[in-house]
């Protein structure tokens, strides 16, 4: 365009009018046929501008924009490229601007309401407050935490995540038991009271995690790997039963006694065990280990711990050791029988085949020559067998959240086949509880366990919001909001992860029926996402659903492997904070457990706080630069 010649600025103005007038046209008759739906589930009326915009700017989306866009940009205009939260005012105002240049007179109106800039802006922040809490800590995106067990037990540890930054915190329903829940949110309550920073809590439903069922024990092999807190240190021992030879039968029959692990000894050295005694190993990894005899009662069974990592084989040499002065002197040498069940691992490599068995055996490897090497075909069983049944020839399969891929190659009427077709070069492990997703097909599950439905009793009683895993339909979070109607919880919050393709193609219906019930916000699970979208596929959606959920004025928690280099090892890396970054843009980000889930916090609140000077949703905040060497 040229706008430096008056005729041909009036005639490119004439021609931008149009556009506009007739892209007016197109979100009003698209938005009408969105918005009435939506107005027969029972909307709030406090919500029905956030309808009217979702709608319009789901119509808007239908359209290629792009050469629009440019010519507004070439005459000075707003680009349309950051009016999700008020489409139609945006729209009004460029079309008014446009009518005064060219001197005439349009009269635009709306059979809806519809939300202007600044109550657009308003009403985001109303309800991200309503749902995720006040923002504190001198930044507005908020800070989730996932609680690890040590919560329960460890006030200092919670009381400092709060202290560093923690906004929320997140009880995951799938761990632990209502009594282990009980005691990590009396300490999240305390400690919030007492550091003058509130924090919220999140329950997840457990949902209907497809997992792998249990794999054969190896009865040579014991690997026993102790717990450690926050800051990398040990937070439990390891517990061993000291049983006599003679007793070997008994004990195996009882079977394994919750977390302490059986240890057999010669009979002659069972008699003669006093307190402070210890038994020498070098573990099947080459590291030295001791395991303390503890003082017991003469009714008490004789007890050792052992406060590091072990690796136990059957035959390998025990030394009995006892105090003497300032050190220990050898007694007696025999060798270690490994009585505890312990699961065996399966490594899986391309090319190998998995039977997906109906019938919950435990899981096993056949191995046999074939086309010149090894052919491995594993076993095992899944925890919902009634899927396998769905699941049709050529199907994707992701094991363990994409590490192991696979596909469909033979149907039987007890199992199909997976083909291994992708993992690591050193291949993967398969284990008892891997996450299995199906992204080709559609299971059509109740949307909510039994398991579910109980703790659901628990979260009404204890919780500030609930997080609803799995979440595919409108129909789901109206069946959700309904068993919250019936526990007297229908103003609390639901955050709908969204896990699926499922759910991404649902979206708008799912906003839609969140924002005629209750108070709703949208986590963008990423990890359970890209396994079924492909990673480049995910870093396209992630945007859609922010923009999305900007349109319905919901807000987003940015959720799956946020620095998560820190909270797992607490190791810094570049391209995680870039990642984090970008999660400003969001109204909360959720950081996973970690030992040094603590330095996670801080490093994370550190970029949030910088990240809000320059940045808010998609809006760059242009603030004054400095390049003095000083300023960088």
């Amino acid at each position: 365009m040229n706008f430096e010649n008056p005729i041909s600025t009036r005639q490119a103005f004439r021609h931008l009018h149009a556009e506009i007038r007739q892209l007016v046209h197109h979100i009003q008759a698209g938005g009408a046929i969105r918005i009435k739906p939506a107005a027969t589930a029972g909307k709030a009326p406090a919500s029905g501008k956030s309808i009217a915009n979702l709608a319009h700017y789901l119509a808007l989306r239908e359209l290629d924009l792009r050469p629009l866009q440019e010519k507004l940009s070439e005459a000075g205009l707003s680009s349309l490229s950051s009016i999700e939260s008020h489409v139609f005012a945006s729209l009004k105002s460029v079309l008014h601007m446009l009518s005064r240049a060219l001197g005439i007179s349009t009269d635009i109106s709306s059979d809806c309401l519809f939300p202007d800039f600044r109550e657009s802006v308003e009403t985001l922040e109303k309800n991200t407050t309503m749902v995720l809490g006040q923002p504190h800590h001198r930044r507005t995106t908020r800070i989730m935490v996932t609680m690890p067990t040590e919560a329960a037990d460890d006030y200092a540890f919670v009381y400092n995540l709060i202290k560093e930054g923690m906004d929320i915190a997140r009880i995951n329903c799938a761990h632990d038991n209502a009594d282990t829940w009980r005691r990590m949110i009396d300490n999240i309550r305390q400690a919030a009271a007492e550091s003058q920073f509130p924090c919220r809590i999140m329950m997840d439903l457990a949902g209907h995690k497809i997992r792998t069922g249990p794999i054969a024990d190896d009865s040579q092999a014991l690997n026993i790997k102790i717990k450690k807190n926050s800051r990398g240190k040990p937070s439990s021992t390891i517990t061993f039963r000291i049983i006599p030879d003679e007793k070997r039968d008994d004990a195996m029959a009882a079977g394994k006694p919750g977390k302490v692990f059986l240890f057999p000894v010669p009979n002659a050295v069972y008699t003669n065990l006093i307190a402070g005694d210890r038994f020498s190993i070098i573990d099947a990894r080459g590291k030295q280990r001791y395991i303390t005899i503890a003082a017991q009662s003469s009714d008490q069974p004789v007890t050792g711990y052992c406060d590091k990592t072990i690796h136990l084989v059957t035959g390998l040499q025990v030394t009995w050791q006892r105090r003497d002065n300032a050190s220990y002197k050898d007694q007696h040498a025999f060798k270690f029988v490994n009585l505890n069940p312990v699961v065996r691992k399966i490594r899986l490599f391309a090319g190998d085949n998995l039977c997906l068995h109906k019938q919950q055996i435990p899981g096993f490897i056949e191995q046999s020559p074939a086309d010149g090497r090894l052919s491995t075909h594993a076993h095992i069983s899944c925890s919902s067998a009634s899927m396998i049944d769905l699941l049709d020839l050529g199907a994707r399969v992701w094991i363990d959240d994409g590490k192991i891929s696979a596909y469909i190659s033979e149907k039987n009427a007890d199992h199909v086949v997976l083909r291994i077709s992708r993992t690591t070069s050193k291949g993967a492990k398969l284990k008892s509880g891997m996450g299995l997703n199906f992204p080709e097909t559609t299971l059509n599950l109740p949307v909510l366990t039994e398991k579910d439905q109980s703790d659901l009793d628990f979260i009404c009683e204890n919780a500030d919001m609930v997080g609803f895993s799995f979440v595919e339909t409108a129909d789901g979070l109206h069946a959700l909001a309904d068993e919250l109607l019936k526990r007297n919880a229908s103003t609390m919050p639901i955050i709908a992860k969204i896990e699926t393709a499922r759910a991404v193609k649902n979206l708008p219906d799912i906003l839609f029926a969140g924002l005629s019930r209750n108070p709703v916000g949208i986590m963008i699970a990423r990890g359970d996402l890209a396994v079924e979208l492909g990673n480049v596929r995910m870093a396209e959606i992630q945007e859609e659903i922010l923009w999305l959920c900007e349109a319905a004025h919901v807000p987003v928690i940015w959720a799956t492997q946020v620095l998560e280099s820190i909270a797992k090892y607490g190791v810094r890396s570049r391209p995680e904070f870039t990642d984090a970054a970008m999660s400003a843009r969001a109204e909360c980000v959720m950081l996973n457990k970690g030992p040094y889930i603590i330095d996670a916090v801080r490093s994370l609140n550190a970029v949030l706080k910088c990240m809000q000077q320059h940045q808010h949703k998609k809006h760059a905040l242009l603030r004054a630069m400095h390049w003095q060497a000083g300023n960088i």
